[in-house]
């Protein structure tokens, strides 16, 4: 009866400590620095997407077959040309380090990626600008 109780018990443990490792090698858990100072800025990030909202535009994100991203934005159905994009890309858990990315014009008013992405999923964070709009999205692709 003490080996079965040891037994079960040493099971119980080494699967905890197992599931606990696989849980902080993939995500840490931090998504901001610091949550106090965050907070802070709360209101203005309401206030910058309410006026993102009046925009009014329409931003479409994905990959093409060589894994290039295509970016639209579009305005009451028409693309909106001589768009300003600024664009990091990286790993949603924090593998990578975030890296740059640069689009050029495609057919269409569409923006294709210079780079194609490594295969996985990503997190990227896109900052466009017309004019004097400007415009915030994140979008995960794989």
């Amino acid at each position: 009866m003490t080996a079965i109780l040891v037994a079960f018990f040493a099971v119980v443990i080494a699967v905890n400590f197992t599931m606990a490792r696989f849980a902080m090698s993939t995500f840490g858990g931090k998504v901001v620095e610091n949550s106090y100072v965050a907070s802070q800025h709360y209101n203005e990030w309401l206030r910058r997407a309410e006026a993102q909202d009046r925009l009014g535009w329409d931003e479409s994100v994905s990959l093409d077959s060589a894994r290039h991203v295509l970016l639209t934005v579009r305005k009451d159905g028409q693309p909106l040309a001589g768009l300003g994009v600024s664009a990091t890309v990286n790993h949603p858990v924090g593998r990578t380090a975030p890296a740059a990315l640069r689009f050029e014009p495609a057919a269409d008013g569409v923006l294709r990626s210079a780079r194609p992405l490594a295969s996985g999923r990503w997190r990227l964070d896109l900052v466009v600008r017309h004019g004097a709009d400007e415009a915030r999205y994140r979008k995960d692709v794989q």
